[in-house]
Parts: structure tokens; C-alpha cells; sequence
């Protein structure tokens, strides 16, 4: 029941409080007083919490090959020789994806059709690769795998990801340089348009290389164990492979290779070596190829995919004619250089092997960039096997 006299229920309530604070610790009193404080000032949340609920200023557009009739016919044909639009804006926005299918008699379109871009009025081009290699189809072969920046999808669907900012313009083509028709390309670029972009931004690059075959220090060896090939030194690395040279500020950031073996045995024996800012000697420097690609033990001739590396492309590894499919994503910590970047790979230990390599850099920095070699032929780019001598004695030529 409730006392009749309020004033008699208002002592009581506060004798009994006065005998219960007695009773408890100061330390208790305390938490109390700080739970209450923490309750009025919550702890800091990070900013990710918020990441994708964040309202965007930014203006959503897509350049695609859509049928500007209303009807269905949602592609471009490409003619031989013709170079096809994909984007050209002006102002300032950053590209955040690419996406293609293509439907071609050309069994080696992945290698005929070259994809090249300019930012901001360059003269010279910041992407410039076979479209095949530059999502990670370095053979000229279709295969799914998926990747943080890259991926292909059922079917035959090609898809990147890399963020390009531009300041006044973007231009995207790509240009047929095989003798059959493209029947339908289709094709969607995603963007956002901006007032203006931050300061600090590096332009994003891609370029393709190729040495078909690496040409080895000897033909003349029976096994990658072999002590001649085992005693052989390299501490500067001036035979590797190549996969990037360029000078200005910026970062590497990844690197797809494929590989098509003219000799038999593990073709990976060879060690990657970067150069930064001058360094004659390597800056960081690798234990082997499947180490480079985070795998190991000759990737134990077993295809995979993960977020930042992998090998989703083998097929009858370590023999003659053996292909492989490699990549790896420097997205954890872009490899930085203030002055230039030289990044290579040994084919085999020392440069032993003649193995037929193709790759893609990817990297983001100030322009002016340095020029980018000379793109080989559609003839030299088409992978087959080479004469070159090892184990198994002269390969036949495919």
C-alpha cells in the first residue's frame, strides 16, 4: 500500500537511499557516475559504420552501347581497323567501372582488340593493352575467376573495377587490329561526375609487355636443379623481365602475367625484383615466382582465385605447352616511389629458363608519364611455342 502522507513516503525513500550509499564503496559510486557520463558521451564510432549510408554529391553516369532506337540492339559492330568510342566527357569525375562482352569470329579477339585511354588531353596514351590482358586473359582464352579489381563472369563477361580519376577529360577506345569483324561488342562504363577533384590524386595507368620467348642465358641444362643453374648469381637483376619502367611520383599497384612454357619443368623458379628511385640494387626483393603471386611450391599445379592473388588459369603445368594465368593486387600498401620504379621478374633462377611471358602493370602517377614501349604486332602477340633447347630438347613449333 502506499503511505497515505507523501512527505512521510519522500523520508523514507530518502533514508533508505542514504543507507544504501552508505553501504557501497566508493569505487561503486564512482562507476555509477561514469556510466551515466558515458551514456551522455558514447564512445567515437569509426568512420566505416557510415561508409556506405553517407550521402554522395557526386553525379551517377554511364556511357554504354545501348540502342539509342528504344530497340534491343544493344551493341557496336567493330569493322577491322576501326577504333570504336567508348567514352569521351569533359570536366572533372573519376571512371569506377568497366564492363564488356563480345561477340566475335575472331578466335584471338582478346589479343586483336586493344583498349587505350587519355586523361586530360594527353598526347599519349595512360591505358594501352590488348583488352584480353588487361583483364587478366593473357593467353587469349576465356576463363572465370574473380579478383578485388578484376573479373570475368559467365559468359565471356569482363569486368575492372580500378578507380580513374580525370580533371578536365577522359577518353576511352578500342580499336580492332585483327582482319575479322567484331559482329556486337557491348560494353558499359560507369562514372561519377564532379565539381572539381582533390588535390593528390595520381592518374590511373595500365601497360602491356611481352618477351616471347625470355630468352635464357643457356639452352643447354636438365633440370632446374642442376648446379650449373643453382650457382648462378643475380644481384642486379639486368636480364629480368620487365613488367613496368616509369618515372614521376605515384604507386604500383598490381601486375596480371600469363605464361606459356617452351621448356619442360617448374617455370617458376625466378625471383621478382623492384627497383625504386634510382636503387641499382633491389629495393624489395622476392624468393620465387609462386611466392611473388602468394602461393608456393609451384602453386603444386592447382588452380586458384582469391581477393588479391592467384593463379585461376593452369593447364598442364610443367610440361611443354604448359599455360598459366597469374595476378596480384598491391591494394594492402601500393608499392610507393617518388622518382621512378623499375619492377621485374627473373624467368627462372638467374634468367635459366626461355619461357614466353605477357603482363599488364597497373600503377597510378603524375603525368607526364615516360612513353610506353612500342606495342609488339597482332602477329608477335599471338602466344605459341618456341624452340628453346632444355630437358626435353627442341620443342616443336605450334
Amino acid at each position: 500500500m502506499q503511505p497515505k502522507d507523501s512527505n512521510a513516503a519522500f523520508s523514507i525513500r530518502r533514508s533508505l537511499l542514504g543507507t544504501l550509499a552508505a553501504g557501497l564503496p566508493a569505487a561503486a559510486l564512482l562507476a555509477g557516475g561514469a556510466a551515466s557520463a558515458e551514456a551522455s558521451n558514447p564512445p567515437e564510432a569509426p568512420e566505416e559504420l557510415f561508409a556506405l549510408a553517407r550521402l554522395r554529391s557526386y553525379k551517377s553516369r554511364r556511357s554504354s552501347s545501348w540502342d539509342r532506337t528504344g530497340g534491343n540492339a544493344d551493341w557496336v559492330p567493330v569493322a577491322p581497323g576501326q577504333a570504336v568510342t567508348l567514352i569521351d566527357i569533359r570536366g572533372a569525375g573519376v571512371l569506377t567501372h568497366q564492363w564488356f562482352t563480345i561477340n566475335s569470329p575472331d578466335r584471338m579477339h582478346l589479343k586483336n582488340l586493344v583498349l587505350r585511354a587519355w586523361w586530360d588531353g594527353e598526347d599519349t596514351p595512360s591505358i594501352e593493352t590488348p583488352i584480353g590482358d588487361f583483364f587478366g586473359l593473357g593467353l587469349g582464352e576465356y576463363f572465370v575467376y574473380q579478383s578485388a579489381l578484376t573479373a570475368v563472369a559467365p559468359v565471356k563477361a569482363l569486368n575492372a573495377y580500378f578507380q580513374m580519376p580525370f580533371e578536365h577529360a577522359a577518353r576511352l577506345t578500342l580499336t580492332n587490329e585483327g582482319t575479322l569483324p567484331v559482329h556486337s561488342l557491348y560494353f558499359a562504363i560507369d562514372y561519377v561526375e564532379l565539381l572539381t577533384l582533390p588535390a593528390g590524386l595520381g592518374r590511373f595507368h595500365a601497360q602491356y609487355r611481352q618477351s616471347a620467348p625470355c630468352k635464357g642465358w643457356t639452352d643447354n641444362w636438365m633440370s632446374n636443379s642442376a648446379p650449373q643453374v643453382n650457382e648462378q648469381k643475380n644481384l642486379n637483376g639486368a636480364a629480368n623481365y620487365v613488367f613496368l619502367e616509369a618515372e614521376g611520383k605515384g604507386h604500383f599497384i598490381g601486375v596480371t602475367q600469363a605464361v606459356e612454357q617452351n621448356q619442360e619443368g617448374w617455370f617458376g623458379e625466378g625471383d621478382d625484383m623492384i627497383f625504386i628511385d634510382g636503387d641499382r640494387i633491389p629495393t624489395i626483393n622476392g624468393t620465387g615466382t609462386e611466392d611473388y603471386y602468394n602461393g608456393a611450391w609451384d602453386f603444386g599445379g592447382q588452380a586458384f582465385g582469391y581477393e588479391h592473388n592467384g593463379a585461376p588459369f593452369v593447364v598442364d603445368p610443367e610440361h611443354i605447352g604448359g599455360r598459366y594465368c597469374l595476378y596480384r593486387w598491391h591494394t594492402e600498401s601500393p608499392i610507393t616511389f617518388e622518382k621512378s620504379i623499375r619492377v621485374t621478374i627473373e624467368h627462372g633462377h638467374a634468367n635459366h629458363r626461355s619461357d614466353s611471358f605477357y603482363s599488364v602493370a597497373y600503377w597510378y602517377q603524375t603525368e607526364p608519364h615516360a612513353a610506353f614501349p612500342a606495342l609488339p604486332s597482332v602477329q608477335e602477340r599471338m602466344p605459341r611455342i618456341y624452340a628453346a633447347g632444355g630437358p626435353a630438347g627442341p620443342a616443336l613449333i605450334r
